[in-house]
C-alpha cells in the first residue's frame, strides 16, 4: 500500500511538472518568439535581425527619415536603401539639425510622433536626448565604431553612433595665394598676404574655428586677427567656397573639407589644409523615441552605420570615425553638457563678430 501510494505521488508530480512546462514559456520558446514592439526590437540581436526588420518594414510600408545631410548625399542614400529593400519607401525630410530638433519637440508636445530614424549633428542629438526625443538601441554595426564615437544609453544600448564626419579647415584659391603664404597652423593666418582677403560665414563652423584657436593658441591670437580685416559674410560655407573659387575671396579658415574636395572634382582652383586641430562636425544615426514604423526605423539606422551606407557617404567625401586621416580632430560638442556647449558657442560667435568686419 505504501509503495502504491508513493507511485501515485510520483505520477502526480510528473503530471504537474508537465503541466507547468506547457503553461510557462520555456527559454527556447522565449528565444523563438519574434520581437514586435519597439521596446523588444531595440534590444534584439539575433542572427535573423535583418530579415525580421525587413519583413516588418515591408508591412509598415514606409520610413520617415529626418536628416541634415546635404545635397545629393541623402538622395543617394534613399535610392540605394530602397533598391536593397524593395517595398519599403523612405520619406526624407531634409532641414538643418536645429530645425529637426524644433520640429520633433513640437511633435512630442502634440503627441504626434512622425519621425522614425534621425540623422543629424551631435550637438542637436544631445539636445534631443536630453529632451527624451530619442530611444537607445542596439545595432550589430556598433562594434565597428570606437567607444568615443558612440553615445551610451542604458542596458548596453546606445543613443547613436557617428555615421559621418565633416572637417573644418583652411580653404584657399591656389591660383591666387602663394605657396609660402598657405598657413600650416592658426598662427599662419597672420601672414601679410592674407590681410583683407579672408572671409568667414555667419555659421557654426566659423564659431568652432574660434573655439579651436582658443583651445590651441589662446584668445590672444584670436584678438590679433582683427588686424587681418577678415570679412564676415551672411552666407553658408559652401557659398563662401564659391566666392573663393571665383577669386572674390582669397581664403577662409572655416570651410569643410568635403565641400572643397567636391569642388576640386568639378574643376575649381581651390585646396584645403588642416590647422593645429580640426573642428569636426559629426552626424549620428539615431532612432526616435516613438517611431511609427519601428522595424523600418532600425533597418535604416543599421544601413546608415553599415558598410553600404558608409560607402555612399564616403563617395560624397564624408569622413569616418573609424579612419585616421593624419590630423587631430576635435569635436567641440562632445563630452560636455548641452548647456555648457551652448554658452561656449555663443561666446565664440561674439568674439568672431568683434574681430571681423562686415562683408557681403
Amino acid at each position: 500500500m505504501v509503495s502504491r501510494g508513493r507511485g501515485k505521488i510520483k505520477m502526480n508530480i510528473v503530471v504537474a511538472t508537465l503541466c507547468l512546462l506547457f503553461l510557462l514559456p520555456s527559454e527556447a520558446r522565449l528565444q523563438s518568439r519574434k520581437p514586435m514592439t519597439i521596446a523588444e526590437l531595440v534590444t534584439y540581436n539575433g542572427a535573423d535581425r535583418e530579415n525580421i526588420l525587413y519583413n516588418g518594414a515591408k508591412t509598415e510600408g514606409k520610413i520617415t527619415w529626418y536628416t541634415s545631410l546635404a545635397g545629393e548625399s541623402y538622395k543617394s542614400m534613399v535610392k540605394a536603401f530602397e533598391t536593397k529593400y524593395p517595398g519599403v519607401k523612405v520619406e526624407a525630410y531634409r532641414v538643418s539639425g536645429s530645425d529637426i530638433m524644433v520640429r520633433m519637440m513640437e511633435e512630442a508636445k502634440a503627441k504626434r510622433y512622425i519621425a522614425d530614424t534621425v540623422e543629424t549633428t551631435e550637438g542637436n542629438l544631445m539636445f534631443m536626448r536630453d529632451a527624451y526625443l530619442l530611444r537607445p538601441y542596439h545595432s550589430p554595426y556598433f562594434a565597428s565604431y570606437p567607444e568615443d564615437a558612440k553615445e551610451k544609453g542604458e542596458r548596453g544600448l546606445y543613443f547613436w553612433a557617428i555615421a559621418r564626419e565633416s572637417y573644418i579647415g583652411f580653404a584657399y584659391n591656389k591660383k591666387l595665394l602663394s605657396k609660402n603664404a598657405v598657413p600650416k597652423n592658426y598662427e599662419g593666418l597672420l601672414h601679410p598676404e592674407l590681410k583683407g582677403r579672408m572671409g568667414v560665414s555667419v555659421s557654426d563652423p566659423s564659431y568652432k574655428v574660434i573655439g579651436a584657436m582658443i583651445r590651441t593658441r589662446g584668445v590672444e591670437l584670436v584678438k590679433k586677427l582683427k588686424a587681418q580685416e577678415i570679412a564676415l559674410h551672411t552666407i553658408i560655407p559652401p557659398a563662401l567656397l564659391d566666392l573663393i573659387a571665383s577669386g572674390e575671396v582669397l581664403a577662409s579658415p572655416a570651410i569643410f573639407r568635403n565641400h572643397t574636395l567636391n569642388a576640386i572634382a568639378k574643376g575649381a582652383p581651390v585646396d584645403w589644409v588642416p590647422m593645429d586641430i580640426v573642428p569636426t562636425n559629426v552626424g549620428g544615426a539615431a532612432v526616435a523615441v516613438q517611431p511609427p514604423h519601428p522595424h523600418g526605423a532600425l533597418l535604416l539606422a543599421d544601413y546608415l552605420l553599415g558598410p553600404e551606407g558608409q560607402a555612399i557617404l564616403e563617395k560624397f567625401e564624408y569622413g569616418s570615425a573609424t579612419k585616421n586621416l593624419g590630423f587631430k580632430r576635435w569635436r567641440p560638442d562632445h563630452g560636455i553638457s548641452t548647456e555648457k556647449y551652448e554658452k561656449e558657442l555663443e561666446s565664440w560667435e561674439k568674439l568672431l563678430k568683434e574681430i571681423s568686419r562686415k562683408g557681403g
